[in-house]
């Protein structure tokens, strides 16, 4: 998981140290030895066939106490509903979700710091709840918002990120956009993992990045944007850090043959192409609707 540990932060920083980023969201332990997959190469494309690049900044971006996040607006929903935010389900307030957990509707008042397009902090925004979170198929929580996308953008003059509804391709030029760390990073899709394995969790289709980016603790929750849409195509979420076989912070790749790969050093995100069919009227997350496949109650 890429969130980081406020202990360890604090500990640095009293010795003198600085405060080094962490990724660990548990006391730290010995990985296994493994021999790790070579870094995948980052992915090329020749100047002629290279797609337009839409520009990428922190407007709409959030920071969250533990994690980073952003504000979302599905393809279908209106100026006058409730705004939603992204981010992990490893990063709700409740502590991480177990194996086939699912939160729907649950009490929030948690707070996030709004960014504008120059990383500036420009508002406060406040959950009234937690829409949906999980980390069973895939590691997502949104949160709903008590202010809409209309005010957001009338008050703060910033616009919510827009959801993707289409599955991103191998090579997609990308950039993972850090609200905690005010970073952000540029790679390309290398291709997907059938399954992600890590400790107790499996993700399912998950994003492998390029080694490019390289992202640390903190960017948990960080929007996944296609710098050729400006759209949302995945949330970041997690890493192989020192090449241990499908532990805490070194997920391993499992094929559809059951064969484990590791890849030590490469980060991967989960993507929210899915989420877009279960928002309903008013914004609201229905896993009964047709074509929803996100993990149930």
């Amino acid at each position: 998981m890429k969130k980081p540990l406020a202990g360890a932060l604090l500990a640095l920083a009293l010795l003198g140290l600085g405060a080094a980023p962490a990724a660990a969201t548990t006391a730290d332990r010995p990985a296994p030895t493994t021999r790790s997959a070579p870094a995948p190469a980052p992915a090329s494309a020749s100047p002629a066939s290279a797609p337009a690049v839409t520009a990428v900044d922190f407007a709409g971006t959030v920071a969250l106490s533990n994690c980073s996040g952003s504000v979302v607006r599905p393809a279908g929903s209106r100026p006058d509903d409730r705004a939603l935010v992204l981010s992990n389900g490893h990063c709700v307030e409740t502590g991480m979700p177990g194996p086939g957990v699912v939160l729907v509707d649950r009490a929030s008042n948690r707070t996030f710091s709004l960014l504008n397009s120059a990383g500036g902090r420009v508002a406060t925004l406040r959950a009234s709840k937690i829409a949906y979170a999980t980390m069973t198929d895939t590691d997502v929580s949104l949160y709903e918002l008590t202010s809409t996308y209309r005010q957001i953008e009338n008050r703060y003059h910033v616009k919510a990120l827009e959801l993707d509804t289409a599955r991103p391709a191998r090579g997609t030029a990308i950039k993972v956009v850090s609200g905690y760390w005010k970073r952000v990073y540029s790679c390309s899709v290398d291709g997907f993992a059938h399954r992600l394995k890590e400790s107790d969790w499996t993700w399912t289709d998950s994003i492998r990045y390029t080694a490019a980016c390289d992202t640390i603790g903190g960017t948990s929750g960080s929007p996944v944007i296609d710098t050729a849409t400006g759209k949302v195509v995945a949330v970041n979420n997690t890493g192989n850090e020192s090449g241990g076989r499908c532990t805490l912070n070194n997920p391993c790749e499992v094929d559809e043959n059951g064969e484990v790969t590791v890849r030590e050093g490469i980060n991967y995100a989960q993507q929210t192409h899915t989420i877009a069919p279960c928002v309903g009227t008013g914004n609201k997350i229905d896993l009964s609707l047709p074509g929803c496949t996100l993990p149930r109650p």
